[in-house]
């Protein structure tokens, strides 16, 4: 399931550039707040798997 983990971090990654974009627009604060969690979830999530923590 390597894969898995690098679409994961890779999502993330993606997300985490939509913040920064969404913050510089001057987006609403919901929309960034949201992104942002879901970023860091995916990130944690695929780090977490590659550490073997969470199978």
């Amino acid at each position: 399931m390597n894969g898995l983990n690098t679409i994961l971090i890779v999502v993330g990654l993606f997300l985490l550039g939509g913040v920064i974009s969404f913050s510089k627009q001057k987006m609403p604060k919901g929309v960034i707040v949201l992104l942002g969690i879901a970023a860091v979830m995916c990130i944690v999530a695929g780090v977490m798997r590659i550490q073997g923590l969470w199978e």
